[in-house]
């Protein structure tokens, strides 16, 4: 007790002190801001999950947005590999091109010197036939038969002209066998790089069928993802429209409350029975003037509602112990202070008449008792003018 007497003391030579906090205090209670953002408690509960819902939709469309861009990235690569491929296979289709026509002419050289090694054939041959003819003899055997100088100068005439025309087809002949041989190295190289031109065209071919694969499957995940992002914006519109109709709905409550649930003043229930210990206005320790009614009675007394409404704050406040606050809609507000303790939440709606506390002395007082405000637009108003006369 001695120590409840000290703090009430204490708080009479600050009651200017306590005033201005109670001012602050009851300003953020009274705020629109602060009493606006309240709702029914079901309702906080479904725009809660609402938020939720928007916040874990939120970070998957970032999820999307960082997918889609690497599916756009995915997709760059595939078209510039695909470019490139056919870059390659056109750049190999020319080189097939060029060696085809190398090739033929080749060809063409090749059957020329056929044709030509035929010739020499036939005319070695008409060579060693005429030397048959004249007779086959070589020198050892025409000086052997001693035949007479003339015959024998001009035999050998004879002789020395087959055998150069015989030598110099040979010769000929051979150099057309060296070319044919050489042609035909060529051909079996040109043939050979044939081979690899057509493997590394079909390779070309095979990465170019897999980049078109590749810029397929990226097209498919870019639709894909474009598809996912765009349900998912339609599922946050459709939480954004159950927001603005949920809010709406509140509004339309708020208005019907206001309409219904406040009495003229001089017609609203006392919160508690008991004398009144403290009117409206009076000082408080010498300096301060209250802004509401103390209103004597048991600890534990029940206190009721004294209008329809939404609690809008509920929790201890300094100087004021235990405090509920009512918002009763058109601007009017009660406030509940000094109680034992709340049966009430921020949010719950209540109807006149319901216990929303219980009598105390909480917040340092030295007698029990509950402190009643009323407040219209944020001012504070005789209570005694709202409540009934006894």
């Amino acid at each position: 007790m001695a120590k409840v007497l000290a703090l009430l003391r204490n708080r009479r030579q600050s009651g200017r002190w306590l005033r201005a906090l109670h001012v602050v205090m009851l300003g953020v209670l009274w705020h629109p801001s602060a009493w606006a953002q309240t709702d029914t408690a079901s309702t906080r509960q479904e725009l809660k999950q609402v938020e939720q819902d928007i916040a874990k939709q939120q970070q998957q469309q970032q999820a999307q947005q960082k997918a889609l861009q690497s599916a756009q990235i995915q997709l760059k690569k595939a078209d510039t590999a695909l470019a490139e491929t056919l870059a390659a296979v056109r750049q190999q289709q020319q080189a097939l091109a060029e060696l085809s026509t190398q090739q033929q002419a080749l060809q063409q050289q090749q059957q020329r010197l056929f044709d030509q090694r035929q010739q020499q054939q036939k005319l070695l041959a008409a060579q060693l036939k005429a030397a048959y003819q004249i007779g086959g003899h070589d020198y050892t055997q025409l000086l052997l038969n001693q035949q007479n100088a003339l015959t024998l100068e001009r035999t050998l005439t004879y002789y020395q002209y087959f055998n150069k025309a015989r030598l110099d087809q040979l010769q000929q002949l051979k150099q057309t066998e060296g070319q044919i041989t050489q042609l035909e190295e060529e051909l079996s190289q040109q043939a050979s790089a044939q081979q690899n031109a057509m493997l590394e065209l079909e390779q070309r071919q095979q990465a170019l069928a897999m980049a078109r694969r590749q810029q397929q499957q990226s097209i498919a995940e870019l639709k894909t993802l474009l598809k996912e992002r765009a349900a998912q914006i339609a599922y946050l519109e459709d939480n954004a429209k159950s927001l603005k109709s949920t809010l709406a709905k509140l509004k339309e409550a708020a208005a019907m409350r206001r309409q219904q649930m406040m009495k003229k003043p001089g017609q609203l229930p006392w919160p508690v029975t008991g004398p009144l210990r403290q009117r409206f206005g009076s000082q408080q320790g010498g300096e301060s003037l209250t802004s509401g009614i103390v209103i004597a009675a048991a600890p534990g007394t029940a206190v009721k509602a004294v209008a329809t409404g939404q609690v809008i704050y509920a929790d201890w406040l300094r100087g004021y112990g235990w405090v509920l606050v009512v918002d009763h809609g058109q601007g009017i507000m009660t406030l509940y202070g000094q109680n034992q303790s709340l049966l009430k939440q921020a949010g719950e709606e209540i109807k006149a008449g319901d216990v929303i506390a219980y009598v105390g002395q909480s917040g340092g007082q030295g007698q029990a008792g509950l402190y009643f405000e009323v407040r219209q637009k944020g001012s504070a108003v005789d209570p005694l003018l709202w409540l009934r006369n006894r």
